[in-house]
């Protein structure tokens, strides 16, 4: 394997990292040169990959032994400890809207159904399934269109229905809903109900790119949530409510304004 490769390299490494990009779904120039360009993927590889211990990886746009493993291994299942039973719905006094928690019970179906990747990042016949409202193939991030498609079939699959336009974007969703007056930023005192969405920044707090999760609960400072293309599937998730890191807010979805 390559040693540390980065921005202003070339050679044989550099041209090993384009194709290999490539292969995950980033598309460069094979040129064998790192460049801007190819420093852009391999931080969109970063902010969006797990090391072999399940954690994120360090999206600095170097590639160093965990970028490059990351890179030539699939995702890692991550078997994350919790308190909750993912596949139980949070008790009526957790709160929720109406919309939001019928959302989440068909998340929880998702997760017990075993939905996740096949074949690949960002691949299968789960992934299709919810990229497909979108007009996106495979190979997309999968995270918001998840999101989207669970409030679709919660609006009986009218998307005229929905409270916000199914979107494969995690900060789209959290600015619709912000239009809407329903979104919270961190630091304004917001309990999260669930139901009600979780967005993270991804890269840079002023970037584009984010990844975004439903609220099963708030419980015991706890907060628990239920996440797709965080790891492989669909999977429960927990946070320190009071430390969580690169959050841009939560929102309270209702019914269609």
């Amino acid at each position: 394997m390559p040693e540390n490769v980065k921005k202003g390299n070339r050679g044989d490494s550099v041209s090993l990292l384009q194709q290999t990009l490539v292969s995950r779904g980033y598309p460069v120039d094979i040129d064998g040169e790192f460049g801007p360009q190819t420093q852009r993927a391999v931080k969109a590889f970063q902010s969006q990959n797990l090391d072999p211990h399940g954690q994120p990886l360090k999206v600095d746009g170097k590639v160093g032994p965990l970028t490059w493993w990351s890179l030539t291994h699939p995702k890692p299942d991550i078997e994350a400890y919790s308190a909750v039973d993912y596949c139980v719905m949070p008790p009526v006094e957790a709160g929720g809207s109406p919309l939001g928690r019928l959302a989440l019970a068909i998340a929880i179906e998702e997760l017990k159904a075993g939905a996740g990747e096949v074949g690949g990042d960002n691949r299968g016949p789960w992934v299709r399934k919810y990229l497909a409202p979108a007009g996106l193939d495979e190979g997309n991030s999968w995270c918001a269109s998840f999101v989207s498609w669970c409030f679709l079939q919660a609006c009986d699959g009218d998307k005229q229905r929905m409270p916000f336009v199914y979107s494969p974007g995690a900060r789209d969703l959290l600015r619709q809903c912000d239009k809407q007056g329903v979104a919270h930023a961190p630091g304004q005192g917001y309990l999260p109900e669930p139901g009600d969405l979780v967005v993270w920044w991804r890269v840079s707090l002023a970037g584009w790119q984010g990844h975004v999760g439903l609220v099963h609960q708030l419980r015991d400072g706890m907060l628990y949530t239920l996440e797709g293309n965080r790891s492989p599937r669909v999977q429960g998730f927990s946070y320190v409510f009071s430390r969580m890191d690169k959050l841009l807010g939560f929102a309270h979805v209702a019914d269609r304004p």
